[in-house]
C-alpha cells in the first residue's frame, strides 16, 4: 500500500492549493453526472453523495466509516443527513483540515481497522481509497489479490450481515499495456507516458485490473448489488478541476511560487507538477487504459 509519506506527497503537498481551488471540504474524486454534463461540478458531486448514501441505506443515526475520506466532503453530507460519520486518512494535511471543519477524522491505515478501534458500523464507504491499497512492488510480487482479499475480510468484521460497502475506484481498462512498457521517456502522447505520469502523481499505488478483480476478492464475504462505469463522468470532473486549479487567486498563486525551489531540486516533484500541464488520469481514461467504477456490496 502507499505509505503515509507517499500520500502526504500526493495530498498534503497540495492541501492548501486544493482547498483554495475547491473549497474547505472539496471532493477530489469523480463526480456523478449521469449523462447530464450541464450540471455544475458541485451539483454532480452532491448527486454522487446522495447516490452513495442511498446505496448504503443511510438514515438518521446510522454509523458510517469513510475510508480515505479526503477533505471530508462525504462526511459533511453524512452529517447533514443525520448520520454519524468516522473518517480515516493517511494524509496529515487532510486530517487537520477535516478536524478544523468539525469532522471526526483520524490518521489511520484503513486496511488495518478492526472492531477494537471503533466498534462496528452500519455501512462503509471507500471513494478512491482502493487505488492506493496495492503498491507496484506488491503487484510485481504477485500479492495484489491477497491485498484485496485481506481488505474485504477486514471490512466483513466491521459490519453486520446485510451491512453495505460502497467502493468507488479507478481500475485498469481494456487497453492497459504491459507494465514493462510504462516509461517517462516514452513519447508524450503515448499510453506509456500517461501511465508513468499517473504513477508519479500517486507514488506507491497500483490499480486493480478491472472491476472483476475487486468483485472476485470481495467473495466470499460480500455479494455485488450494483456496478456502473464512471469513466465519462471522471473525464468531465477532471476538466472542471483544471479550470478551478488555474483560476487566479493571489494566495494560491503565491503557493505555486513557493514550490519553485522544490521544482528545481527534485525530479520526483517535477514529475508531479507535470500533471498541471496535462492530466495523466484524464488521458488514461480517454485512451481506456484506465476505467472507473462504482460498486455496491452487501455482507452475506
Amino acid at each position: 500500500m502507499a505509505s503515509q509519506q507517499d500520500l502526504d506527497f500526493t495530498y498534503t503537498t497540495i492541501d492548501k492549493i486544493f482547498r483554495l481551488s475547491m473549497g474547505q471540504t472539496g471532493d477530489y474524486s469523480g463526480a456523478l453526472y449521469n449523462g447530464d454534463f450541464s450540471l455544475t461540478l458541485e451539483q454532480a458531486q452532491r448527486q454522487k453523495h446522495v447516490f452513495i448514501a442511498d446505496s448504503l441505506h443511510l438514515s438518521a443515526g446510522s454509523r458510517v466509516l469513510d475510508l480515505g475520506c479526503g477533505w471530508g466532503p462525504f462526511l459533511q453530507y453524512v452529517k447533514e443527513r443525520g448520520a454519524n460519520g468516522q473518517g480515516v486518512t493517511l494524509s496529515q494535511g487532510q486530517a487537520a483540515a477535516c478536524r478544523a471543519n468539525g469532522l471526526a477524522v483520524d490518521i489511520k491505515d484503513c486496511r488495518q481497522i478492526t472492531p477494537i478501534d471503533y466498534g462496528r458500523f452500519d455501512a462503509i464507504s471507500s471513494v478512491g481509497a482502493m487505488e492506493h491499497f496495492c503498491s507496484v512492488e506488491q503487484y510485481q510480487a504477485g500479492q495484489q489479490d491477497a491485498v484485496y482479499a485481506d481488505f474485504f475480510t477486514k471490512l466483513a468484521d466491521l459490519l453486520p450481515v446485510g451491512g453495505r460497502v460502497y467502493i468507488q475506484t479507478m481500475v485498469f481498462g481494456k487497453n492497459m499495456i504491459p507494465f514493462e512498457q510504462i516509461s517517462l521517456d516514452a513519447p508524450r502522447d503515448s499510453p506509456s507516458y500517461a501511465l508513468a505520469l499517473m504513477i508519479a502523481q500517486f507514488p506507491g499505488s497500483w490499480l486493480p485490473y478491472g472491476p472483476e478483480q475487486v468483485i472476485r476478492n470481495a467473495q466470499p464475504h460480500f455479494k455485488l448489488i450494483s456496478k456502473s462505469s464512471g469513466r465519462l463522468d471522471y473525464i468531465q470532473t477532471i476538466g472542471e478541476w483544471r479550470k478551478r486549479f488555474r483560476a487566479f487567486n493571489l494566495q494560491k498563486y503565491g503557493l505555486y511560487a513557493s514550490l519553485l525551489p522544490k521544482l528545481l531540486t527534485s525530479k520526483a516533484f517535477r514529475d508531479l507538477i507535470a500533471v498541471f500541464r496535462v492530466s495523466p488520469n484524464r488521458v488514461c481514461f480517454q485512451q481506456e487504459t484506465m476505467e472507473h467504477y462504482r460498486m455496491v456490496f452487501e455482507k452475506i
